[in-house]
């Protein structure tokens, strides 16, 4: 008998075949064609998964946020039970910058992934619905650390919201060598410390 194809697996090799030529090639390069080659399969078999390179995209980023999130999950179980809020913000910054090899590709994608909603409206708005969803989490994330005492109660969540997801602009000055990964760092632990320190 034939091999049954087990096509959620087929499709999640088609995302790390994406991720692959993204990371070393850039997404110019990402051609349904080349993706294929990469994976081992035909543009006729890719095709029969995704219709479109905007599709293929879209499946990619969300098997990407999928595997961050589990990154996340394990990085939390090493931490404080509860983990301090701080150091949650810590390292779900840190997991959305390019300083390891699974971090890097998933940054990478990440700039693809925007660059191409730029022009795609259908790509756009889930774009748009997953970064809301994010920032929604970081917020409330922010405003139960206020509650607990955790967080100055003068502070405006809003705005400590946006300069927390701004940290994460820290990704092409990395990817071009402007600054060292520890620089980052040290700039990702500053900003955490102003915003945890404590009432005077």
């Amino acid at each position: 008998m034939p091999k049954q194809v087990d096509h959620h697996e087929r499709r999640e090799s088609i995302a790390h075949a994406l991720w692959r030529v993204v990371d070393q090639q850039g997404w110019a390069k990402a051609t349904m064609r080349e993706v294929a080659r990469e994976a081992g399969v035909s543009l006729g078999q890719l095709q029969h998964y995704f219709s479109s390179r905007a599709e293929m995209l879209a499946f990619a980023m969300e098997f990407t946020s999928e595997q961050t999130s589990h990154r996340v999950e394990r990085g939390l179980t090493s931490l404080g039970h509860p983990p301090h809020p701080r150091d949650v913000l810590r390292l779900a910054i840190t997991e959305l910058l390019p300083l390891r090899p699974d971090s890097r590709a998933t940054s990478r994608m990440n700039a693809a992934y925007v660059l191409e909603a730029m022009h795609d409206p259908s790509l756009r708005e889930r774009v748009g619905v997953g970064l809301r969803e994010g920032r929604a989490q970081v917020e409330l994330l922010i405003r139960q650390a206020m509650s607990s005492g955790q967080i100055r109660p003068d502070c405006d969540p809003t705005i400590e919201t946006d300069l927390i997801l701004a940290l994460t602009g820290l990704a092409p000055l990395l990817e071009l060598n402007v600054i060292e990964p520890r620089a980052a760092l040290a700039a990702i632990d500053k900003h955490l410390d102003r915003l945890f320190e404590p009432a005077s």
